[in-house]
């Protein structure tokens, strides 16, 4: 009877110290556009680095960086990605803190991960060849106000055109796809996954990669709430922590901008194939994006951007510059954490 009861009380007292440790869990919630740039986000999630940080990570799918921002602003969305925005500086302007605070995904030579795709019997015909043919073309973007509009820009002045020259809808990346299969639309700047799905259908030709045109560009950053940075200071910097992580294994699974064969990569293939309900073999295919070991921000690419806003008058202030916008805090403390990267053998 003796032996009954304290086998109950230590089963109670094991299901008491559970429920303490679950209530322990720092809940954390994360917007996803379900994109490339988020495979960081996903390795983590997938193999319990958020949960070794003592985080509990709700990831919820938003399909663009602009629709995150007000309520990054509000605290109801701790953690965001995606692309730099007008939005984003205009936020800073009204003193809404939403901060860069590493990079996600960006261009490189060998890492194409973003480019230029053209409807395929626009390409066949002829009637497109090169950048002067985007003159009266229908281009679609995520969102008004967003960087893929300053590396379209890049690329118009290479034949002395002007966004005018062009027209311009809005739809999500998916979408997208569906638009350059049905004809709806002649062209975007589209990211992966989604360039190598509307690609290998048939639907659209990759012409150019971003990287031709636009070196280095910061496609897909990672976005905190005002709340998030100040009232919990160390969850931002355990969740920054596990992110890197994430990244770390990324870039264990590709080389020079291809997957590498084995069993990194084919778990990172097979965890980011999961996430965005895409089969395994168009990830393989795909272009992957240059990772950042340590979430470094290549800051001249947020310049340029910047430059682009302002001029397209999507940003008027005078004074905001990219600067006011990053915090790389967080990055360098778990960084410093981790330690230095040392690639898997």
């Amino acid at each position: 009877m003796r032996q009954h009861s304290i086998r109950i009380f230590m089963a109670a007292c094991f299901g008491l110290l559970s429920c303490v440790a679950a209530q322990a869990a720092d809940k954390v919630n994360v917007a996803v556009l379900n994109a490339a740039g988020d495979v960081g986000l996903f390795i983590a999630q997938e193999r319990g680095y958020f949960r070794d940080e003592g985080l509990d990570v709700d990831l919820t799918h938003i399909d663009s960086a602009v629709k995150m921002m007000p309520l990054l602003g509000t605290g109801d969305l701790d953690v965001g990605g995606g692309a730099t925005s007008a939005s984003l500086y205009n936020a800073a302007e009204r003193k809404i803190d939403v901060r860069v605070v590493a990079s996600r995904a960006r261009t490189a030579p060998g890492y194409g991960y973003q480019g230029m795709v053209i409807r395929k019997d626009l390409v066949d015909s002829g009637r497109y060849k090169g950048y002067a043919d985007l003159k009266g073309l229908k281009f679609a973007f995520a969102s008004p106000g967003s960087t893929p509009f300053s590396s379209l820009n890049e690329a118009l002045k290479k034949a002395n055109l002007k966004m005018s020259d062009m027209s311009v809808t809005y739809l999500n990346f998916a979408a997208q796809v569906a638009a350059l299969q049905n004809g709806a639309i002649d062209g975007t700047i589209m990211i992966e996954p989604y360039l190598s799905q509307v690609t290998g259908s048939g639907a659209a030709v990759n012409v150019t990669m971003t990287e031709a045109y636009y070196p280095a560009a910061e496609v897909s950053l990672l976005l905190y709430g005002d709340k998030f940075m100040k009232e919990r200071p160390q969850v931002a910097t355990r969740f920054m922590k596990a992110f890197l992580r994430g990244a770390r294994d990324l870039k264990d699974a590709i080389d020079q901008g291809r997957w590498k064969t084995g069993p990194i990569a084919d778990d990172v293939i097979r965890i980011f194939a999961k996430a965005v309900n895409i089969p395994e073999a168009v990830i393989r295919a795909m272009t992957p994006q240059f990772a950042d070991a340590d979430g470094e921000i290549n800051m001249e690419s947020l310049r340029m951007d910047l430059a682009w806003f302002k001029e397209s008058g999507d940003v008027t202030s005078k004074t905001i510059t990219a600067d006011m916008i990053v915090d790389p805090t967080f990055a360098k403390a778990a960084a410093k954490e981790l330690g230095p990267y040392k690639p898997a053998k």
